[in-house]
């Protein structure tokens, strides 16, 4: 059979800063990585399963380093590049360089079109003869796969939902079916999404938003037709298999989005095809930027950053103060802790001090520790509206935070 060398990856994040420090070197050092492993691991289809930017409107830097990685990768033997939006990602911006790109070989979907047929695109070798067929399927929004209807209960809506995606899977994979037999069957079948699937692993911290396709928090995995010969997934920021099947993944991140992930392996996934027989391989992405945790009270804090200290890699820590003592210059003392080292300190949280300034305010909680959908729910908790309405309430408020999210610039980029 045909061989043929895919590389999938996603929710790169580009332009995503870490409380407060951009780190435009570290997506630099992966992308330069990315296109060397391109180049010798002979890859010859790319996938990028979606979040390839942090925001719908991201900065200059970020723009550069994505439009020259793709002109560096078209320069290897990689021979076709498919990307597509997911929900943190401008599906305008996005599509805007499409036909410019294509003249590169890059295949980017931004958004569900009115025609499926968009979204199926048939790789072919450099003698013309197919190689492999992809669903790209983006980030799937609510308004662009169903209409809601007046008066619906949230639950309907929910079964509705989910129901249109997986209709819109069932018609682009029966697509592709077409075009593969119709190109002569033994090839491929791959199937791209940006989705959370029901029993998916995240980590506190890790930079994954909530997602809702309209109110839809997980998409049970049974959506995927069983033809798929492999299913490329961008989301979910931990490596990961979907129901323990060796070529239905969540490539994860490439670098860790927050402490939470601070010791997590990254890596992109390789999958060899020989037919469509595949074998997966993580290649794991060096780290560029160690990120630290340290937690305790004083003395175990003091004697960890010194260890830390005594290894030369530059290192972002966060500090988590758990000693029963209270110390008002905690600040101070970290700060002289590290001055000299390699060490840089983002973040520092000072459990007890905290602990006692919530003690004198009267309702516990600073909003400072609640998410949004908390202070929400908490809302809805003091307020003695019915359980239903809470329902829609939720369901409502969910969208508008998801909308936000989106950030206007897509509608003034489709206006």
């Amino acid at each position: 059979g045909n061989h043929m060398n895919v590389l999938h990856t996603s929710d790169w994040h580009l332009g995503r800063s870490l409380y407060g420090r951009k780190r435009h070197e570290e997506f630099g050092a992966f992308l330069d990585w990315l296109v060397e492993t391109v180049s010798r691991r002979q890859v010859d289809l790319l996938l990028v399963a979606g979040d390839v930017f942090d925001n719908g409107t991201p900065g200059a830097s970020a723009q550069e380093l994505y439009y020259r990685f793709l002109y560096r990768v078209a320069a290897t033997s990689c021979r076709h590049a498919i990307v597509i939006a997911g929900n943190h990602d401008s599906p305008a911006f996005l599509n805007a360089p499409r036909e410019l790109l294509r003249t590169l070989n890059v295949h980017v979907i931004g958004a569900v079109g009115a025609d499926p047929d968009d979204e199926v695109i048939l790789c072919t070798a450099t003698d013309g003869s197919p190689e492999a067929v992809v669903c790209a399927v983006p980030y799937l929004r609510e308004r662009d796969i169903r209409v809601s209807q007046e008066g619906e209960l949230p639950e309907e809506k929910d079964l509705k939902l989910l129901d249109a995606v997986r209709d819109h899977y069932a018609a682009v994979v029966a697509l592709a079916q077409r075009k593969r037999e119709a190109a002569g069957g033994r090839i491929p079948l791959i199937v791209m999404g940006h989705l959370f699937t029901a029993g998916g692993v995240t980590i506190e911290d890790d930079g994954v938003r909530e997602l809702y396709i309209g109110s839809l928090a997980r998409v049970p995995t049974d959506i995927f037709p069983q033809v798929i010969d492999y299913l490329a997934l961008g989301h979910l920021h931990v490596p990961q298999t979907v129901d323990g099947s060796d070529t239905r993944r969540y490539s994860g991140s490439p670098l860790p989005m927050g402490f939470g992930e601070a010791h997590q392996r990254k890596s992109v996934c390789l999958i060899r095809f020989n037919g469509c027989e595949s074998e997966v391989e993580l290649v794991a992405v060096p780290v560029f930027r160690k990120l630290e945790r340290v937690k305790g009270g004083w003395n175990e804090i003091e004697t960890a950053i010194a260890a830390l200290a005594s290894s030369s890699d530059p290192m972002w820590l966060e500090v988590v103060y758990e000693g029963d003592e209270l110390i008002g210059d905690l600040r101070e003392r970290l700060e002289k802790a590290v001055s000299g080292t390699g060490l840089e300190l983002l973040r520092i949280k000072n459990r007890p001090l905290a602990e006692r300034l919530r003690m004198q305010e009267s309702d516990g909680e600073t909003l400072d520790d609640l998410g949004p959908v908390e202070i929400f729910e908490r809302r809805l908790s003091v307020s003695g509206i019915s359980e239903p309405q809470r329902r829609e309430l939720r369901a409502a408020y969910k969208e508008i935070l998801l909308d936000l999210e989106r950030h206007d610039a897509q509608d003034e980029s489709e206006r």
